[in-house]
């Protein structure tokens, strides 16, 4: 099977993750259609994609098109038609991309405000459009760009949340990845996004395998630490994903090549995408640790549970 595009890598080395992913997607716009916010989703998704450079996901056929089609979707601010509660969560939208860490108590009350009971399902799709193209657009950085296929017509349900708990239920039983590298690239995007809970757990797979605080505490600096190759390789990739993911350097994609196989390329990009999740978390406030000093060992069952509190052997 040839290789050649973002899409293909995907569905050859990852295909439960890719089913799962579009899944996401699927369900994405399900949900929306449900709550009559299509429109606000996709306008936050054209948003995302015009400051990124990425691919924004639209809406497929059977929701309907969007009616968002000015020429700049950055300049929504001058935008004329909108309501104040896409306002409200347009800008609640381009916090949580460009920086998660920085929404404020305004930004976030605007939003539970404009979304009233649907928040959770609203800040769930706000999440699919701003996280799947970057997952897309590191893929067609590694291997190729191509179309990516539209979710089939009828195959989503309503249950949003419940198709992102299968992809990060899917996503760990890959093992092209050693587990240090794997955990130095959730700590990463952890210490990125700030989320508290997620900086202040480490995998006791990984610690197993020889993980120290050394080594965590050199994700900070990984670019001049003496982490090996492979790992500095991938966090240089991490960071590129949350930070520029339709402009990722060349360089970043040259090293991930040189110390990584394609099936290892493809994990750390789904690893990223997984723990990406923690924006949400952080973008509502519900990052809090479970500890208040200190660090919390966790590990991840076989169905891809995560079970916390563990001594390290």
């Amino acid at each position: 099977m040839p290789l050649q595009t973002g899409s293909t890598a995907l569905r050859h080395h990852a295909p439960e993750a890719a089913d799962a992913l579009q899944q996401v997607v699927a369900s994405a716009w399900s949900v929306s259609a449900r709550h009559g916010s299509v429109d606000t989703v996709a306008g936050a998704g054209r948003l995302v994609a015009a400051l990124h450079g990425t691919e924004p996901l639209l809406p497929p056929g059977p929701v309907g098109a969007s009616g968002w089609t000015g020429p700049d979707p950055a300049d929504w601010r001058n935008q004329a038609g909108l309501t104040d509660d896409q306002r409200s969560v347009l800008a609640f939208a381009e916090q949580c991309t460009l920086d998660v860490s920085a929404v404020t108590p305004g930004l976030r009350d605007g939003f539970l405000e404009a979304a009233g009971s649907t928040a959770g399902d609203l800040a769930a799709a706000l999440w699919v459009v701003d996280v799947v193209p970057r997952t897309r657009a590191a893929l067609d950085a590694l291997a190729g760009h191509g179309p990516w296929p539209e979710p089939p017509s009828g195959a989503a349900g309503d249950d949003l949340w419940g198709a992102i708990d299968g992809l990060i239920r899917t996503v760990p039983s890959l093992d092209a990845l050693d587990p240090v590298t794997s955990e130095l690239v959730r700590l990463r995007g952890a210490r990125q996004h700030r989320c508290r809970l997620c900086s202040s757990l480490r995998s006791r797979a990984a610690l197993r395998a020889g993980a120290d605080d050394r080594a965590f505490a050199a994700v900070d600096h990984h670019r001049d630490s003496d982490l090996p190759p492979l790992a500095r390789a991938a966090l240089a990739f991490t960071d590129a994903m949350l930070w520029t993911p339709g402009r990722i350097d060349p360089a970043a994609v040259a090293d991930l090549r040189a110390h990584a196989d394609v099936a290892q390329q493809v994990e750390l990009v789904l690893d990223v995408t997984r723990n990406a999740l923690n924006k949400i978390a952080v973008a509502l406030g519900a990052d809090a640790a479970h500890v208040e000093d200190g660090i919390e060992i966790y590990d991840v069952t076989p169905d891809g549970s995560l079970v916390y509190g563990l001594e390290p052997d």
